[in-house]
């Protein structure tokens, strides 16, 4: 099962605005910036990254059900701030593999750890 629901609450509230700052810099890390379909507002997710297949492969680390998701599936084109840089991404679509076999080998212990079977694969805008 991945991380709690409540989890992913307390992290939106106090440590994501701290791990966004490193997730744009650090290796693996990056940040989804999305729209709230309702809202209209700007939000920004950090998550586990890997460039993979002409994109990237986002680890679903909190599940399948989560905001950011919803968002950037609505919109179908996201701003992704990585590695100190920012790139657009189209096209994203929900993956499953539960050995996560795409994710280097320390990483991916982690995420079937986790039981982080889906990602998401975006592909870079043109």
């Amino acid at each position: 099962m991945p991380l709690p629901r409540t989890l992913a609450r307390i992290n939106r509230k106090i440590s994501n605005p701290v791990l966004g700052v490193l997730a744009r810099v650090a290796p693996f890390f990056g940040v989804v910036v999305h729209r709230g379909r309702k809202s209209g507002r700007e939000y920004r997710s950090p998550v586990m990254v890997f460039a993979r297949d002409g994109g990237y492969r986002i680890a679903l680390t909190y599940g399948r059900d989560v905001d950011w998701l919803k968002n950037i599936r609505a919109a179908g084109t996201f701003q992704f701030e990585t590695r100190g840089r920012t790139v657009t991404l189209t096209d994203p679509v929900i993956g499953h593999d539960a050995s996560a076999s795409w994710a280097p080998p320390l990483v991916r212990q982690v995420l079937v750890g986790l039981d982080a079977e889906d990602y998401v694969q975006a592909r870079l805008v043109d």
